[in-house]
């Protein structure tokens, strides 16, 4: 049996869902090709860890508030986090609502 197969049963086991095991598998594939192009534009001191979640936190933020209407409260439920929580986030990530309606 190759490790392959048992990430897989791992990962099933842990969350009992197989299409989350799948969806982790895909990231996971999609992350080896992004950590590469990070890794060799920074070859000081890596920041990699925090750069990636900066990435990860934005696009779910964008991607909630577009399903939200830009509506914050609809966005942090959709996330699962608290309103102040993504508030806070969206100021360091330099998320901004485009109020004027454009």
């Amino acid at each position: 049996m190759n490790s392959r197969n048992t990430d897989n049963r791992i990962s099933e086991s842990k969350t009992g869902n197989s299409s989350f095991s799948v969806i982790e598998n895909i990231l996971e594939k999609r992350f080896v090709d992004i950590v590469t192009i990070l890794s060799s534009q920074n070859p000081g001191k890596s920041k990699l860890y925090e750069e990636i979640l900066s990435m990860v936190e934005r696009i779910l933020i964008t991607i909630a508030l577009r399903r939200s209407n830009n509506i914050k409260s609809a966005a942090a439920t959709f996330l699962g986090i608290n309103r102040n929580t993504l508030h806070n986030k969206m100021e360091k990530l330099g998320i901004k609502i485009d109020k004027t309606g454009d």
